[in-house]
């Protein structure tokens, strides 16, 4: 998709969206009803991400992560410094990370 617009006039730290420079995002989606063709998917979307990685900025969206992404893909998707704003964030009003099933922020300890 091509990015730029009224996303891009926003200051870089005012909200914890990041990465609003990138002119284009780009997001494999594989999917399939077969459990038999689950490598043969999985292996055709991990391969496009292979062939388009040196042409990216190295960011990620973080609604675009996948389930098998460790957390330092979720630090990355906000940058250290927003990262750690959301953690105080949540911190003051989710302590307990009720709502984790996500990519999540993880309240600091």
């Amino acid at each position: 998709m091509h990015l730029g617009g009224a996303a891009g006039r926003v200051d870089e730290h005012a909200t914890a969206t990041g990465h609003r420079d990138a002119a284009y995002v780009l997001n494999l989606a594989a999917s399939w009803v077969d459990p038999q063709e689950t490598e043969r998917c999985v292996g055709w979307a991990r391969r496009g991400w292979a062939a388009m990685h040196p042409f990216s900025t190295g960011g990620v969206y973080v609604n675009f992560l996948t389930a098998d992404e460790g957390q330092e893909r979720v630090v990355a998707a906000y940058g250290p410094g927003k990262y750690e704003r959301l953690v105080a964030l949540k911190n003051r009003c989710e302590p307990t990370n009720l709502f984790r099933l996500n990519r999540n922020i993880r309240p600091g300890v």
